[in-house]
């Protein structure tokens, strides 16, 4: 999914003057219909009985606009939801179009009662570049952003957005737009394909004005399965999203992601051969962070291989899993448009019993930063079956550090590597300064294992900045095509710092 499109159409979009507005149209409603806790579960449940029928789709000629026919049309913020009242929100909603051929139902619920949002043009504006295309009976909207005065000033900014298949997004204040969630991840880098489920259906519930959270409902559906969710979110420094869902199978789920995460990773120290750019990391997320059912964090560095990469970290009752953005710098980047270091992490925090399963993590090679090449989600061991449905709950934070903090625990802050001249590489692993760390590092244990190659035992040194120590150490592959690192600083028999984790292939 081309998802760097769509988000920097929206920002140009968003930059355009107010000159260029028309008179206020207001997002309207249609005829209500009573809702109540069952009726998204009560649809999603109908569905799953009956076949998989796709949905009818806009126009070709919506579908056929470029990329820059599709950036000349927006939504006017000024017709948003709740425009001009007392209530703490405000909801939007994107034209169709593109990479969005089918319209998307969103329904206002207040007082017991749901109610459809109209499909209405002139809740946009246009330039006059926009083609005269046709409507049809299938037009609606694509999807629906939120905004809130998050700092007070009386500028309602967005902070959340779900549009396209189970996609969406969030930030917490201040950040900007990366890494993506999903509903649900189906035959993820499967052989036969994989399967993207949509949201076909909202419901917002009306807040109240002293409503600090917004609750959101959505029917999924997929020839697979069907899904009844609800988000509860909370904006903030942290963007805090409790996830309840209901699955109804029409099939077994045998490959099943639960609360999926995707993100870019295109380059950072560890690589620099296949990449010719003036920046010195590109990515959304550069590890994956697992806090483990037997209380271990590791840290798993991301790569963007030459080949797929499915990696599976077995698990039973996990207390979190997330895709973290570790270089917060602007010098970590040097990159004046994408502000990659202002960039999201998020973290997932299970509700419940989730089992045996493990971790997983997709690694997709990618040659261009447009790309969404990391995935990451919890699959369970034993499989989801025919005819059957499956609670599941879980947080989702979005922000600088969600991560819950181990007290004394040193964080990877920084993975590199490099060629030597007479062979094998030079691998560097950085970690932060900490209370814990000793004064002497000669009483540091250094726990490196390599599953094939040889390495040198390792030099620990102070980073002349940070003040944390920088583990060092060669590596000779001796004929390997992939090796699995396993690092940890310990002291007198306790953890000192994170697990850290690293697959080294032979780049082809």
């Amino acid at each position: 999914m081309l998802r760097r499109d769509i988000l920097k159409a929206l920002a140009a979009l968003a930059a355009l003057p107010a000159a260029a507005w028309a008179e206020d149209a207001p997002l309207r409603t249609g005829q209500s219909a009573p809702f109540n806790a069952q009726t998204v579960l009560n649809r999603a449940r109908a569905l799953a009985a009956a076949d998989y029928a796709p949905r009818p789709k806009i126009p070709q000629e919506w579908q056929d606009l470029t990329y820059d026919q599709y950036r000349k049309i927006w939504f006017d913020p000024r017709n948003g939801l709740w425009e001009k009242t007392n209530l703490p929100q405000r909801l939007d909603v994107f034209p169709p179009g593109l990479y969005f051929p089918q319209a998307v139902e969103v329904n206002i619920v207040e007082d017991g009662a749901a109610s459809p949002l109209l499909f209405d043009m002139n809740v946009f504006e246009t330039t006059d570049k926009f083609p005269d295309i046709p409507l049809n009976d299938h037009m609606g909207y694509a999807g629906l952003r939120l905004r809130a005065d998050l700092l007070n000033s009386g500028l309602y900014t967005e902070y959340a957005v779900f549009q396209g298949a189970s996609y969406f997004r969030g930030i917490g204040t201040g950040e900007n737009y990366g890494l993506s969630a999903r509903g649900l991840a189906l035959k993820t880098a499967d052989p036969m394909g994989e399967e993207f489920p949509d949201f076909i259906a909202f419901w917002v519930e009306t807040p109240e004005p002293s409503d600090t959270a917004v609750t959101l409902h959505a029917l999924m559906d997929s020839p697979s399965c069907t899904g009844a969710f609800r988000f509860d979110i909370t904006h903030g420094e942290v963007l805090d999203m409790e996830v309840e869902a209901m699955i109804f199978t029409r099939t077994e789920l045998s490959h099943v992601g639960i609360a999926p995460l995707t993100s870019m990773f295109l380059f950072d120290a560890t690589d620099r051969t296949r990449f010719s750019d003036f920046r010195p990391n590109v990515h959304d997320s550069d590890g994956l962070l697992i806090h483990n059912g037997a209380g271990e964090m590791i840290w798993r560095a991301l790569a963007n291989p030459a080949r797929l990469q499915i990696s599976a970290f077995g698990d039973e009752n996990p207390k979190g899993f997330g895709l973290m953005q570790r270089k917060r710098e602007f010098s970590d980047f040097n990159d004046l448009e994408a502000h990659y270091h202002m960039r999201p992490s998020v973290w997932v925090t299970p509700r419940g019993d989730w089992g045996a399963g493990a971790v997983t993590l997709v690694e997709i090679p990618a040659d261009l930063e447009i790309y969404d090449n990391i995935v990451a989600y919890w699959r369970p061991d034993a499989p989801i079956a025919e005819g059957s449905e499956h609670a599941m709950r879980y947080r989702l934070q979005w922000g600088g550090t969600p991560a819950p903090e181990v007290p004394g625990l040193l964080r990877v802050t920084g993975t590199a590597m490099g060629g030597r001249p007479e062979g094998g590489l030079v691998m560097v692993i950085d970690f932060e300064n900490g209370t814990a760390l000793p004064e002497d590092l000669e009483t540091v244990e250094v726990i490196l294992r390599t599953s094939a190659g040889t390495t040198t035992p390792g030099n620990l040194q102070r980073h002349p900045e940070t003040n944390g120590p920088r583990l060092a150490f060669t590596f000779d592959p001796q004929g390997a095509d992939v090796s699995e690192f396993r690092v940890q600083l310990r002291t007198q028999d306790a953890a000192l710092s994170e697990i850290w984790l690293y697959r080294w292939t032979l780049f082809a």
